[in-house]
Parts: C-alpha cells; sequence; structure tokens
C-alpha cells in the first residue's frame, strides 16, 4: 500500500528546490522565470513563451518537462498543419473491420508546441478544448488526456509574415506568458564556455514525477489567502476595468487564475499562505496578455502600472 504518512506528503514538496537548480543549471541566468514556469506547472497552467529566437525558450520547456518526469512531444506549427495532426485520428482496420483511434501528439503530458502563431486559426482553436477541459472530442467520442496534461508554446513577437496572432480567447487559455530575454554577461559566458544544451538535456534525469506533480497541485490547492490579500487581488481586477488606458479588464477567470498563481510562488517559498507579494509576484506574467489595450498602449506597461498604482492596505 502506498505510504500516506504527513512525511510522504512532503516527500514532493523537498524535491522542489533541487527541482529548480536543475533547471536553472540548463537555462542560465534565468531564476525568476524559471520560477515563475515552476508556478505555472505546479497551479495546473499552460505557459506562453513570447521572445526572439535563441534565447532558450525551447531548451525551457525541455527542461522543466525532463526535471518533472513528464512525457514529451513536440509540434512544430506551421501553416499546413491541420487539427488532426496533433489530436489523431481515426484509421479502418480491414481485419477488425473497424475503424481504430491512433492519438496524435495531444495525448501526452506536456505538449510543445512551437512557434504557435504560425499554425491557421483553425488548428490554434483544436488546443482550446484540450487547453481548457483537459480532453478532446474525436468522431463524436470525448477522450481524457493526462491528468497533468500542460501546453507550453512558443510564439515569435517580431517576425509576423506568415503568422496568425493569438485571439484574446486563445490567450486568456494560457496562465502565464513569459519573455526570457537576452542572458546577462556572467550568464552568457558561462553558456559560451559550458557544455552544449542538447547534450546536457539528455543527461538530464528526473527529479520529480507526474505523480508528485499532482500532489504538489493539491497542496497549492490548500494554501490559504486571507481577506486582505483577496482584497488586494479584488482592487487589482477593479483597476483594470476602471483603467482609461484600458478598453477590456481583467475577468472573474483572469482573477482566478492570479489566485492559482500567487498560492504556487508562496508554496515555492515554503510557506501555506499568500502574501501581497507573492500577487505582485506573479501579476506581470498572469495578467499582461489577459488585457486589451485602448489605442497601441504596451499591455507590460499597463500591467506594471496598475500594479504601481493599487496599493496594499494594512
Amino acid at each position: 500500500m502506498p505510504d500516506s504518512s504527513p512525511q510522504a506528503d512532503l516527500a514532493p514538496l523537498a524535491r522542489l528546490p533541487p527541482a529548480l537548480a536543475q533547471v536553472n543549471a540548463l537555462v542560465l541566468g534565468k531564476a525568476h522565470v524559471v520560477r515563475l514556469g515552476f508556478a505555472c506547472l505546479l497551479a495546473g497552467g499552460h505557459l506562453l513563451l513570447e521572445d526572439i529566437p535563441g534565447v532558450g525558450k525551447t531548451t525551457l520547456a525541455h527542461a522543466l518537462a525532463a526535471t518533472c518526469g513528464l512525457g514529451f512531444q513536440r509540434v512544430q506549427f506551421t501553416s499546413d498543419l491541420t487539427p488532426a495532426d496533433i489530436i489523431g485520428v481515426g484509421i479502418y482496420e480491414q481485419e477488425q473491420r473497424r475503424f481504430k483511434f491512433h492519438p496524435g501528439p495531444l495525448f501526452t503530458e506536456l505538449l510543445l508546441a512551437d512557434e504557435i502563431n504560425r499554425g491557421t486559426p483553425k488548428v490554434q482553436s483544436a488546443l482550446l478544448e484540450a487547453m481548457a477541459e483537459g480532453q478532446v472530442s474525436v468522431e463524436g467520442e470525448t477522450r481524457a488526456l493526462p491528468g497533468v496534461f500542460t501546453v507550453i508554446a512558443t510564439q515569435n513577437p517580431l517576425d509576423l509574415a506568415g503568422t496568425f496572432p493569438l485571439p484574446d480567447s486563445q490567450l486568456d487559455r494560457f496562465l502565464m506568458r513569459l519573455s526570457l530575454g537576452y542572458p546577462d554577461a556572467a550568464a552568457e559566458r558561462a553558456l559560451l564556455t559550458g557544455g552544449e544544451r542538447r547534450v546536457l538535456l539528455r543527461e538530464t534525469r528526473s527529479v520529480l514525477t507526474a505523480a508528485d506533480l499532482l500532489a504538489l497541485r493539491e497542496r497549492v490547492r490548500a494554501v490559504g489567502a486571507s481577506p486582505a490579500v483577496l482584497e488586494y487581488l479584488q482592487a487589482l481586477l477593479g483597476a483594470s476595468r476602471d483603467h482609461p488606458e484600458i478598453r477590456v479588464g481583467l475577468s472573474p477567470r483572469a482573477g482566478l487564475a492570479l489566485l492559482a498563481a500567487a498560492r504556487a510562488w508562496a508554496l515555492l517559498g515554503g510557506r501555506s499562505y499568500v502574501m501581497p507579494e507573492d500577487v505582485q509576484a506573479v501579476f506581470i506574467a498572469v495578467a499582461a496578455h489577459r488585457l486589451q489595450p485602448q489605442r497601441n498602449a504596451e499591455r507590460v506597461a499597463l500591467a506594471s502600472a496598475l500594479l504601481a498604482e493599487v496599493s496594499v492596505r494594512a
């Protein structure tokens, strides 16, 4: 029988620091982004990595999958990709005289949707049910995805030729949107003098398991949030809806996402309760891509302005 003692419950939590350290050893100089990536996984959300090519988006996705012991599939999104290419298709078997469903790469624990904005809207929308419900409908039958099913998508924000920008409804399915940016000088020197990332990834061993991740998600849901913290979170939501530079503010679902991410950040900090600093730490990653600005205002700048304008009440 499985060990249900408190010590067994603490085991996945105790493995979080070495898991973080392993990913930081692969994605150099990006400790805050790596921590946010873990918070996204612990909160049960999907992650969008938006940045220029070559800064480590794919490496981060591989490192998270390998460290967490998750089954991994990568799909390169292109204009000729079809929904069946990612979901799967029924193939008629002559001997059995019936169609047998052959699952596509979507049926995995961590799916890397590489350059997602190069896929057509039809293909992008095929991910919607999977990301929102953890299941897909194929040939009139609903098929469940793995319990820890997570999408990490990448896109290049600068090269617009041949791309189909994600609509706001699809962006809202991602708990966080992150950018890695260039490494600092010390991290870049370590990258230049260190081993090849692809070789290091092949040598990476899992620190956590899918079962550990599910157990940690249960612990995240148990992290407490006081009325004062909830009041602060609601003040941020309200300010986004009343801001003159924001056309559409944060929805109630965005509020739930923000709370889940703050709980995960608190757990990573070794606490069983949320502080306002946890909400602030995850706010831009969770909220910026959900804001619909007036005119050409920049979403990250608007999210930063909201944080500056809304004070924490004692």
